[in-house]
């Protein structure tokens, strides 16, 4: 799990471009949230957890303005590196937004909302193999 850090864009999912283009997309988004000034950045490594990528990255915006605004950011710096095009859910409202980068999953969330459905808590969960934990 990383608090902080750098990133900004991503690209689709693709096996061919391997572990460093996801690791280099996820410094792209972590600085891109950084520049919004988007709080408690959390960054999870899901890679071989979850067929949805290789990070999972959850941020706080201070109100669903900030919310809207840090969402806006990191979909135009993926655009301006010429990164590709994102999945995006929840911009109208800005509780929650979920903007999806292929190699990587980030959630914008406002406090209260982050703290209801705590997802962090669920990814950071023991890993369960037929039933049992580990």
């Amino acid at each position: 799990m990383h608090t902080k850090g750098r990133a900004h864009a991503a690209i689709p999912k693709s096996p061919e471009r391997g572990v460093d283009a996801a690791a280099r997309a996820l410094e792209l988004v972590l600085s891109s949230l950084e520049d919004s000034k988007a709080e408690d950045i959390v960054s999870i490594n899901i890679a071989g957890k979850s067929a949805l990528g290789d990070y999972m990255v959850v941020v706080s915006g201070r109100s669903n303005r900030h919310v809207t605004a840090i969402s806006e950011h990191l979909i135009s710096d993926m655009k301006d590196d010429g990164l590709g095009y994102a999945r995006v859910e929840g911009l109208e409202v800005g509780d929650w937004v979920l903007i999806d980068i292929g190699d990587i999953i980030v959630h914008v969330f406002r406090p209260e909302i982050r703290e209801f459905y705590n997802i962090e808590r669920m990814w950071a969960a023991p890993d369960i193999e037929e039933g049992r934990l580990h």
